[in-house]
């Protein structure tokens, strides 16, 4: 990239650990994965703003906060309206991703089949809600509205383990997790069971991250 950055890179697994210092003029960064990255969260080290995210499904002209409720924004200055390379990632010249002398850390994902995957969904507003298909049972699935605010949810096979009553954690809030069914994790993907509008507002677009169970090509037969 045109700004020297330091990279710690797991190619098989589809991430990195990228540092860079910013120069306040647009630029690209180097991210060590090989391929076009499908998440990017960059945050600044010596300064106060917000988590950026960038996710392939929204695209480089958007981006989206990861410590907030807010629904994806659109600028120039962030992504530089360039959409990640196999080699590099671009940001434009504002300071939540690229001040000058201001030193950040971005955490680069690219989905690896059979153990990530990296998508968006439409909710339909039903108990019978919206089935994402991930090619594998998801240990660990992280959701958020683009469309309009609503909270980051988070889930996982461990807390408890069992349908329905998978429980989520907020991310961007300091709640305690929710009690409340709104996800059934499945063989191969997962599927909103609440009308809850974070999740599954009717019309509503959402972005999602999911990481495997079993992280291997076919880890479905079960």
């Amino acid at each position: 990239g045109s700004i020297t950055s330091t990279v710690q890179a797991n190619t098989t697994a589809g991430f990195s650990i990228v540092l860079h210092t910013g120069t306040g003029s647009a630029s690209t960064i180097g991210h060590g994965l090989g391929v076009a990255p499908d998440w990017i969260i960059t945050k600044g080290r010596t300064n106060t703003n917000h988590w950026t995210v960038l996710h392939s499904s929204l695209g480089a002209t958007k981006f989206i906060d990861l410590n907030q409720g807010n629904g994806s924004d659109t600028a120039t200055s962030v992504w530089n309206d360039t959409n990640p390379t196999s080699t590099v990632f671009s940001v434009g010249t504002n300071s939540r991703i690229n001040g000058s002398s201001v030193t950040y850390v971005s955490y680069c994902f690219a989905e690896v089949e059979g153990y990530s995957k990296f998508g968006s969904y439409v909710g339909n507003g039903n108990a019978d809600g919206t089935f994402v298909f991930t090619g594998f049972r998801p240990a660990w699935v992280l959701i958020k509205r683009t469309d309009s605010t609503g909270s980051w949810e988070l889930y996982d096979d461990q807390r408890l383990g069992y349908n329905v009553d998978n429980n989520a954690l907020f991310p961007n809030l300091s709640y305690a997790e929710q009690t409340d069914d709104r996800v059934d994790i499945l063989s191969n993907g997962f599927k909103l069971r609440s009308v809850d509008t974070d999740d599954n507002a009717s019309g509503g677009t959402y972005i999602y991250m999911a990481f495997a169970e079993a992280p291997f090509k076919f880890a479905n037969a079960r």
